[in-house]
């Protein structure tokens, strides 16, 4: 039952973070916050599912570490477009732009 309850409430946590990402689209970055949002919650649901057959510690370290560095690279995104751009705002990039 207290796993049950905890999918619900993870899985609601999951498309208020879908939701998020398709209506807010006037800045990078909080696109990019609700893509981190959605990985997380799927994280926690994977460790549910991993910690009910033990096999849930490697894992955790190998993705714990893809997510580190998809952070960074997301940093880095934001840092060189704020100094090319000068905002972050969807609607002054423009796809023939290099």
């Amino acid at each position: 039952m207290v796993i049950i309850l905890k999918l619900v409430i993870i899985s609601y946590l999951f498309f208020i973070g879908v939701i998020r990402f398709v209506v807010v689209r006037k800045h990078l970055l909080s696109s990019l916050l609700s893509l981190e949002f959605i990985v997380l919650s799927l994280f926690f649901i994977l460790v549910i599912f991993l910690n009910l057959i033990r096999y849930e510690i490697y894992f955790r370290i190998i993705f714990l570490t893809f997510r580190v560095c998809e952070g960074a690279l997301g940093i880095s995104v934001i840092v060189s477009i704020i100094r090319t751009h000068g905002n972050d705002y969807f609607n002054s990039f423009s796809i023939l732009q290099c």
